[in-house]
């Protein structure tokens, strides 16, 4: 068997394809709750806590280093004269972009991680839901008596004569 016979048996096995749909919606599913989380349960919920937005909640560490380099090339820029103010420009330049790039703190935002828990506490609770649903379905279809077919009926009719 060549190799790409045996990988299309494989891709179209049911549990491969069942297993994309899956991850498909699950990943739109995750949209849906994150919009949900983001858009109508926490500002609510920031908005009882006084107006705080849980994404913006950091603790701050200091000066950042970019933020310290820039300091010190406009300290250099203002002491420079002749041909050093060209050098010290740039210098001012090149600090000013990381500053831009990595921010003016360290900070740990941890409001970012309380938003992260939340989402998947919700996420979870969610997917719970529906395999409950799902389980109690399954449970009703089990509990259901099966239909016995005509001919076995007619088979335990003849027995329950013999037996007479």
């Amino acid at each position: 068997m060549g190799f790409f016979q045996e990988f299309k048996e494989f891709a179209m096995r049911g549990n491969v394809v069942d297993l994309a749909v899956g991850l498909i919606i699950g990943a739109e599913f995750g949209k849906i709750i994150n919009s949900a989380v983001n858009d109508l349960i926490m500002p609510p919920i920031g908005k009882a806590l006084g107006g705080v937005n849980f994404t913006d909640l950091k603790y701050s560490l200091g000066e950042s280093a970019a933020s310290m380099q820039l300091t010190k090339a406009k300290e250099e820029l203002a002491s420079a004269t002749g041909d050093g103010i060209a050098t010290a420009t740039a210098a001012v330049e090149k600090a000013t972009a990381s500053v831009a790039e990595f921010g003016e703190t360290v900070s740990i935002n941890y409001g970012n991680f309380v938003q992260n828990v939340l989402n998947f506490l919700i996420i979870a609770m969610a997917v719970f839901m529906v395999v409950r649903i799902m389980n109690s379905m399954k449970k009703e279809e089990e509990e259901a008596p099966a239909e016995t077919p005509a001919n076995e009926v007619l088979l335990g009719e003849i027995r329950d004569l013999l037996k007479k």
